[in-house]
Parts: C-alpha cells; sequence; structure tokens
C-alpha cells in the first residue's frame, strides 16, 4: 500500500511540476503580447458562447460524424473526471468511494457509457485520418501541414487512459474492491472482470495496483504532453471562446488603431511587423489552434490552389511565437529591436495578399482563432511601415484618396444612375429634406459600375413603388473606405470614414439603406469606433419587410430557378441570411435551388479584401469557382444581393460561355422583372416602412 502511494504521488508531483511550469511560462509568453483594444462582450454573452460552442460543441457538430466523436470525446473526459478522483481516492484506500454519489448506479454506468463512448470516437478518429492523410490527398486534405505524428500520438494516449482506467475497475471488481461491487449498470466494468476473473484474486490483485499507477501516469503524462503539443486547445479553447468578442457574427475588425500621423515617433508602429506587436489575444489565438484544418477546407484562397491556408498561417505565427520566447519575456528592448519582420520570414508574400477577409476561416474554427484580423494587422504594417504591397493597388489606393471612390470617376459621376428613373430621387444639399424616411447610401459601385447602376436603379424603383421616401448624398458621398482598410490602408480608411460620418452628421442622417454590404457592414459596425453612430439596413432586409408586410408585392412576370449566393459581408459578418430568400420565395413564378456552400458556408465571390481591384494570378480565380457551383445547379438566374459579387459573378459567367443561358441578378431587379407583366399594387401609402 505503502509503496503504491509513494510512486502514484511521485508521478503525480513530478509531472505536475512539469506541465505547471510549461503552463507558466505559456501564461507570460501570451501575456507578454500588446492590450487587446477590444469591447468586452459581457457576461452573458461570454457565459452563452461557453455553452453553446464549448459544452454544446455547436461548430464541431456541424461536421456530424467527427463532430459527434469530438463530442464524446469531450464529454467523456468530463464525465471521467469522477474516475480521476476515484482513482487517486484508491491510492490510498483500497475501498475507496466518492462521497455522497460513490456507488449509485447511474454514475457507475455514465463512467462506463463515456469510456466505450470514447473508444468508438477513437476508432471513429482513426478511420477519418487514414482517409484524409495527407500522404493520400495532399492539399486537399485537411490535415496537410499538421503535426500527425503527434495526433496519432494523443489518440493513442487517450485509448491507454480508458484501457487502463477500465483494466483496474475490472481487477477491483474481481479483488471486492470496486465501488459499484456487482452493478452491472457499470457494463464495461463488470464485462472486462469476466475475461480477468480465471486468474484469480491474487493476480488480479497485482493487475489492479500496475493498472492503477499506469491509469495515474497516462492522466499525468498525457497533461504534461498537452501542454508542449497542440492539444494545448483542451485547457485554452475556453478561454479563447470565453475572450471572444464574435459569439455569433464577425462584423468589423477587431481594433481601430490610433492613426496620429501627427505625432510619429521612431518608435511608433502601425499594424504588426513583428510578432510582439500581436495583442495577448491574438498570441492566445495562436496558442490554441489544434491544427483540425477546418479554416483550411473552406478557404477560397487555398481551394483554389492559392499558398494562402489560414491554418498553417496561424501555426507559423505560433512557431515564431515559441522560437522567439526568449526575447519576447526579455526586458531587452534593444534585442527586441533586432527581430526580423514576420513578412517575408515568416508569412510569404503571396499568402498575405490572397486574403478575401470573406471570414471562413472564423466561422468554422471550433475555438475562435480571428485569422483575418491578424492578416489584416499584418497587411497595416506592409502597407503604412514598409510601403511593400503589390503595387497594381496603388490606383485604386490614389483614386479613393483624390476622387473618393476605387474608378476614381469623382463625385460629378454619382448622379448618373438617377437618370434612367421615371421619378425624382431628392438629393440631400444641407440636410435631409422633411418626411424623408431614409438616406440612401448608393455606394461606389452602385453609383458608377454599369452593372452595379442597375442594381442601384432597381432598388430604387422597388422602394418608390412601396411607398418609401429617401434622398441621396449624390456628390457628398463618398467610399465608405473598406477596401482601404481591407487591403491594410488604416490611415486612408480613418480619414475618408472620418470625412463621411461628419457629412452624416451634418445632413442629420438617422436611418441609413445600403445596397452594398461592404459599406453596409462598414458604416454599421465600424464608423461607431469613429463616432459615426447611425441605424442602417440593407436593402435586403428592407425588401424582405416591404414584401413580409404586403408594401411591396411581386408580380407573375417571372417563372424560373434561382440560386441565391451569400454575399461574404450580408451573411457570414452580419448574418443576414434569410432575408434574400424570403424576397425570393415570395416571387410566384420563382423556384430557390440551393448551392452545396451556402448560408454560414457560403463561399465568396473573390471580391473581398480589396482583391476586386487586384489581379488573380495563381491558381485557379475564386469567382470561376463559385460560379460552376452555381452553374451546376441548373439554376437560369443567379441571384445576389451585393454589387461587388454581382459583378465578380457576371464576369465568370460570361467567361463560362453561359451568358446566353444564365444571367446574374440582384434580388431587387428579380423582384423587378416579376412585376413586369405581373399584377401588384402600383403604390403603397407614404412612409410605408415606419415599421421596418
Amino acid at each position: 500500500m505503502v509503496g503504491r502511494i509513494v510512486i502514484g504521488l511521485a508521478i503525480t508531483i513530478v509531472c505536475f511540476a512539469v506541465a505547471g511550469r510549461r503552463f507558466f511560462w505559456l501564461s507570460r509568453l501570451i501575456r507578454s503580447g500588446a492590450p487587446a483594444k477590444r469591447p468586452y462582450q459581457g457576461l452573458r454573452k461570454a457565459a452563452e458562447a461557453e455553452v453553446v460552442e464549448v459544452a454544446g460543441q455547436k461548430k464541431l457538430l456541424q461536421w456530424t460524424i467527427p463532430g459527434l466523436a469530438h463530442f464524446f470525446t469531450m464529454w467523456g473526459f468530463t464525465v471521467l473526471l469522477l474516475t480521476i478522483i476515484e482513482a487517486y481516492g484508491a491510492l490510498f484506500n483500497q475501498n475507496f468511494a466518492i462521497p455522497f454519489i460513490g456507488h449509485w448506479s447511474a454514475v457507475g454506468f455514465l463512467e462506463d457509457f463515456f469510456s466505450v463512448a470514447v473508444l468508438v470516437s477513437l476508432l471513429v478518429f482513426t478511420g477519418i485520418r487514414i482517409k484524409n492523410a495527407p500522404a493520400r490527398k495532399q492539399r486537399q486534405s485537411r490535415f496537410y501541414g499538421s503535426h500527425t505524428g503527434a495526433a496519432w500520438l494523443v489518440l493513442m494516449m487517450i485509448a491507454l487512459v480508458i484501457i487502463t482506467l477500465l483494466i483496474y475497475r475490472a481487477a477491483q471488481e474481481n479483488t471486492g474492491h470496486f465501488p459499484f461491487q456487482g452493478d452491472w449498470w457499470a457494463f464495461a466494468s463488470l464485462g472486462v472482470a469476466k475475461v480477468l476473473a480465471p486468474l484469480g484474486t491474487g493476480v488480479n490483485s497485482v493487475i489492479e495496483n500496475v493498472a492503477l499507477l499506469a491509469n495515474i501516469a497516462v492522466i499525468t503524462g498525457f497533461l504534461v504532453f498537452v501542454s508542449y503539443s497542440k492539444h494545448l486547445h483542451i485547457f485554452l479553447a475556453p478561454i479563447n471562446v470565453g475572450t471572444s468578442r464574435r459569439p455569433r457574427a464577425l462584423g468589423g475588425l477587431d481594433k481601430t488603431p490610433d492613426m496620429d500621423m501627427e505625432n510619429i515617433s521612431e518608435d511608433t508602429v502601425f499594424g504588426v511587423g513583428k510578432i510582439e506587436d500581436f495583442t495577448w489575444k491574438q498570441m492566445l489565438d495562436f496558442s490554441t489552434c489544434t491544427e483540425c484544418g477546418r479554416c483550411q477546407s473552406v478557404c477560397p484562397a487555398w481551394t483554389t490552389d492559392k499558398p494562402l491556408s489560414p491554418k498553417l498561417l496561424i501555426m507559423g505565427l505560433r512557431d515564431n511565437m515559441f522560437a522567439s520566447a526568449d526575447r519576447l519575456l526579455s526586458k531587452d528592448s534593444g534585442e527586441a529591436a533586432e527581430a526580423e519582420t514576420l513578412v517575408p520570414t515568416v508569412i510569404d508574400p503571396d499568402v498575405l495578399w490572397s486574403c478575401t477577409t470573406c471570414g471562413s476561416c472564423v466561422e468554422q474554427c471550433p475555438v475562435d482563432i480571428e485569422h483575418v484580423d491578424a492578416i489584416v494587422d499584418m497587411r497595416r504594417y506592409e502597407v503604412l511601415m514598409e510601403s511593400r504591397f503589390p503595387q497594381e493597388a496603388n490606383l485604386f489606393l490614389r483614386n479613393i484618396e483624390n476622387q473618393g471612390d476605387p474608378w476614381g470617376l469623382g463625385g460629378a459621376k454619382r448622379l448618373e444612375w438617377t437618370e434612367a428613373l421615371d421619378f425624382d430621387v431628392p438629393v440631400v444639399t444641407s440636410s435631409i429634406p422633411d418626411g424623408v424616411e431614409y438616406l440612401y447610401w448608393v455606394g461606389c459601385a452602385g453609383a458608377l459600375d454599369d452593372r452595379g447602376k442597375k442594381q442601384a436603379q432597381a432598388t430604387a424603383r422597388m422602394l418608390h413603388r412601396a411607398g418609401v421616401t429617401f434622398a441621396v448624398l449624390g456628390p457628398k458621398e463618398s467610399c465608405t473606405g473598406d477596401p482601404a482598410r481591407r487591403f491594410g490602408n488604416e490611415y486612408l480608411f480613418q480619414e475618408v470614414a472620418k470625412a463621411n460620418i461628419e457629412t452624416l452628421k451634418e445632413v442629420g442622417a438617422v436611418k441609413i439603406v445600403a445596397t452594398c454590404p461592404h459599406c453596409f457592414n462598414t458604416i454599421k459596425n465600424e464608423y461607431p469606433a469613429l463616432g459615426g453612430e447611425f441605424e442602417v439596413i440593407h436593402h435586403a432586409e428592407l425588401l424582405a419587410h416591404l414584401v413580409n408586410n404586403g408594401k411591396l408585392v411581386p408580380g407573375g412576370g417571372y417563372s424560373g430557378t434561382v440560386t441565391y449566393h451569400d454575399p461574404c459581408y450580408l451573411g457570414r459578418h452580419n448574418r443576414v441570411f434569410d432575408e434574400p430568400r424570403d424576397v425570393i420565395d415570395a416571387i410566384p413564378g420563382a423556384k430557390q435551388v440551393e448551392m452545396g456552400r451556402c448560408r454560414e458556408k457560403g463561399f465568396c465571390c473573390g471580391a473581398g479584401g480589396a482583391r476586386m481591384w487586384m489581379e488573380e494570378n495563381i491558381g485557379k480565380r475564386v469567382n470561376m469557382d463559385r460560379t460552376d457551383e452555381a452553374l451546376g445547379t441548373g439554376a437560369d438566374i443567379v441571384s445576389t444581393a451585393c454589387p461587388f459579387c454581382m459583378i465578380m459573378l457576371d464576369d465568370a459567367v460570361q467567361a463560362s460561355g453561359k451568358g446566353d443561358e444564365v444571367r446574374v441578378m440582384d434580388i431587387s431587379q428579380l423582384v423587378e422583372e416579376s412585376l413586369l407583366s405581373g399584377s401588384a399594387p402600383s403604390s403603397a401609402p407614404a412612409n410605408a416602412s415606419d415599421d421596418a
């Protein structure tokens, strides 16, 4: 008995000391990051995220079979904490049972049920890893680039935890020390006990001692291994999820840095150039990565053969963080200054500039890593500190700065789209006219691009038909700054954003409707950090409200099949999924068919992250990949609710040679087409959207 206690405690003390030292070191390393300027989501939302994402495993369960296997493994280890208490109790007292609950049949059943469930889950994981081995599938495997050797070791160690547990419990049954003696609710333990029973009490006593110590050794050894491996997520995931600001929608970027260009010193750093420039939350992100590859498998850049893998990017930053630990934990600022920049030494430039900021990686990540913010932070450094970026971007950045739009057409052309309308649109000069409900933010594409103009015109006509009063800024409107910000030119973004906010305040804007999801997202989610608080609605939401309330009734002028493409900045970033579909469903002759990748899993058109104005020279074009999927549905109309998506998808349809068979249309155009020969009210009462 004494020897068993000594050995068990010695193993525990050594392993806890090694793991504790490692966790303390990790804590110091993560806390060495810069302060995280992030709004606290509140205790209620943090608790909700823990319940839904950690306890409920919501994101993982979307992957059904592996999700269920992970669910049972996670909850298995949670329930089996009871067996760890029993194991340590048995070190000191062979007849130990947890006070009050130690002999309950329900407890014995739960322990054995989850022991078996974990073993079955391990078999599932084994099959998944064999089937999707990188050696077989190369880039198509979500495990490509992951530390697969460590993963196999983890599976083996988890199996050993369960196997040694069942063996010592079975031996306890045969020696009379089992807390659930003879209780067949503990079915797995008693089943193994039957196998061991013929060996006799003496041998079972030895097995009991050896298996008990082996169980403690494997558990504590596993703790040490976890502290040095990618499986840190077992402990860090709940912390990362609880400190995430995005339990649901992605919204705006994480932080709005100070851009005081008048007071730049030698120590001023814009963006992230070295690992120490990341915030503690981003360093926590890097440490939490499970290398599961779910982000990689949905990334539009990776799936079209570009070098960007969100997983490999995070792994590279994590490896650099660990390699730089001595410097990060040192007080020697001179040493820190000698570090090489992350780009191109750690992150290849083609990796950095391939991102469309679509947010698929963040949406799918089961531990809430925020890849997009890290990418934009590094872009900021490259643009503002090093002037290292694709030079083709100079034109659209200069156009935004000098002309107020990426095309460089200027404010004088911002009202040309209204010439095709058969009614007058009020143009705001000094203030929004009395009786006007909405300021219509047309956006650069809606006002200046030929295809975008058609979307803006159709939207205006549908709002007018429904009796919604609105006015436009015309020449006063300017680019919101979204492409500049996603590209990394934070200074330009803030300059144009502040000017727009001042204009909106001067004219007394309160309610704004926008047709471009990028404008919508920027004004709604990013302008508030700069002092611009406005009520913003997307035209898809407003049209859905008008249709659902009978103030806009589609006609019977269209009959055919429609597939809807979710714009990333409307769908994932702002959770507007149902409203556009409601509008299409209200058209009598429209039959909707969904693409395989839709809603939260929608695939990018390729225009985001300022990619709209850059050439795509590596791999397959993202818009072609998405359009191939849309064409595969057999739909005669690909509908969307974003001018950028409309342009990208239309280009791809034309390039596919399907331009005569398939049209790309905004939902407002689709409603308008249904009215061409259908019957519907020609107008609705003024202020028809008062309750929108």
